[in-house]
């Protein structure tokens, strides 16, 4: 019988057209596939070294999952990187730290203009949205949330039952399809809007202008995947392709777009709005600044996405080469508020493969006042990294929409582990902020943060950047500025 199963596969193989692999080897050549289908696995488990896999390496994984699951994550015998090679990055330490500081720091999100401000805590869970991940990742973060009093972003798919079952604090992200605020048409339904963020558990809004992993391009929900639950929650047609365009409708200039976001922040009631983008043109993001100063208003918070940053799906092209990493991304909208003599009233998160008390502290540093994290939360679920998000065949349950795979996902087990992982990693912030001599995150400075750049020299983050002064591009700005500044029209976008 096996051998008139072989016969009848190399027979196949021969005749076919489409692999030419095939045809010149048949059946042996189906080990080259079945190999290739295996490929991540192998990688991941068996050769990549414990710090230099992509996008997340096994030695930050294994911290999550420690750190979930309320085990030790203690290193033994010393590092395993080279502190030598060109890039690395420590911290300054102080030889005379100081004792671990308050039990849970928050920071206040709430300028002048909002009357119902928000402490928030200084890990969260970034935008991930219902449809993207599946119900049970959902309630198992929101649980989480609830758990340890820290928000939770919903992404722009909409506000869901799942984000409101378990009371967690939530940052409702609007984007560019207006999803559960959505009018027949696809524009922005101002009635709609303003019914759910009157919510209690929607502390903040964020009108989500581009993300990371993908800017410059909307997302695109095939119709098999909108189903009746989904459909409602976004208030699109079921079983019809949803396609969210590039760009929103409800504002063309820098100057349209800071009244909007005063107008959401009047409809919500008072309560914090801001904005999320990865940085692109410097320039455009100073027209943006100088609309705040020309109308007088400015969001109370902004969220930088660095390129670095996670999708459930997005063009490999996109993913690797648009959009600014974070690094640069933070200190460019930093220095852009300070410049301007905005910085105190305006708060900036930091988003884009967050997952230590490392990279806390380093955003913060770096200009940051909070930090979110998207794919550590997911680890913390569960997530093994199989990148395979965009299939809807996730091995554990997170980001699928398949009910068997789903039910795989315990919401009481998995939320206890959100809990926990957030928990200890801000602990862990906490212990390098105090270890650097200092008394709380407001006090860190760049001169804390130190990188080599050649084999012999080391830099910090006070030399390797340039500083702007308080309302520096008011006064008189650098030469290295004034281009960009003269040429930011709060009336254009592309100027």
């Amino acid at each position: 019988m096996w051998c008139a199963v072989v016969a009848g596969v190399g027979t196949r193989d021969l005749l076919q057209r489409r692999h030419s692999v095939l045809r010149n080897y048949p059946v042996l050549g189906h080990i080259r596939f079945m190999l290739e289908s295996i490929r991540p696995e192998l990688q991941q488990y068996f050769i990549e070294r414990n710090y230099d896999g992509r996008p997340f390496d096994r030695d930050v994984r294994s911290l999550v999952y420690q750190r979930a699951k309320g085990d030790k994550a203690e290193l033994a015998f010393g590092t395993e990187r080279n502190v030598y090679a060109e890039g690395y990055e420590y911290f300054e330490s102080s030889i005379r730290p100081f004792p671990v500081g308050v039990k849970d720091p928050r920071v206040r999100i709430g300028g002048p203009e909002c009357t119902k401000p928000y402490d928030m805590a200084l890990l969260n869970v970034s935008a991930m949205s219902f449809g993207s991940l599946s119900a049970n990742a959902i309630l198992a973060l929101n649980r989480g949330a609830a758990l340890g009093g820290f928000a939770h972003d919903t992404g722009e798919g909409g506000l869901s039952e799942y984000h409101l079952r378990h009371g967690g604090d939530l940052v409702w992200e609007i984007g560019t399809g207006y999803f559960g605020c959505r009018s027949a048409d696809g524009g922005f339904d101002r009635a709609r809007f303003a019914d759910k963020a009157a919510h209690g558990n929607v502390k903040c809004v964020s009108l989500k202008l581009s993300q990371g992993a993908k800017p410059g391009i909307g997302g695109v929900l095939p119709g098999e995947k909108v189903t009746a639950e989904i459909a409602r929650v976004r208030g699109v047609p079921e079983g019809q392709t949803v396609i969210s365009p590039p760009y929103h409708e409800v504002f063309s200039t820098p100057r349209e777009l800071i009244r909007f976001l005063a107008e959401m922040r009047e409809l919500s009631g008072g309560k914090p709005v801001g904005f999320k983008l990865c940085v692109g043109s410097r320039r455009e993001f100073l027209a943006v600044c100088k609309a705040m100063i020309e109308e007088g208003s400015a969001p109370d918070f902004i969220i930088v996405d660095g390129a670095e940053g996670g999708t459930g799906a997005a063009p490999l092209e996109f993913a690797d080469h648009l959009g600014t990493p974070l690094t640069e991304g933070l200190i460019t909208v930093h220095n852009a508020l300070v410049g301007v003599g905005l910085r105190d009233r305006i708060k900036i998160g930091a988003s884009g493969k967050v997952a230590t008390g490392v990279d806390i502290v380093k955003r913060m540093v770096q200009g940051a006042d909070f930090t979110t994290s998207a794919r550590a939360m997911m680890f913390a679920l569960g997530c093994i990294q199989a990148q395979s998000c965009h299939t809807n065949t996730c091995p554990v349950g997170v980001a699928t929409q398949d009910p068997r795979r789903a039910r795989a996902l315990n919401v009481d087990d998995k939320s206890a582990r959100v809990h926990r992982f957030q928990s200890a990693t801000v602990k862990s912030a906490q212990q390098i902020i105090a270890s650097l001599g200092v008394d709380e995150p407001a006090e860190l400075r760049p001169h804390m943060l130190r990188r080599r750049v050649d084999p012999v020299t080391v830099q910090s983050y006070a030399e390797l950047y340039e500083w702007l002064a308080p309302a520096q591009l008011l006064i008189e700005p650098p030469d290295s500025w004034a281009a960009d500044w003269k040429a930011a029209d709060p009336d254009h976008f592309n100027a």
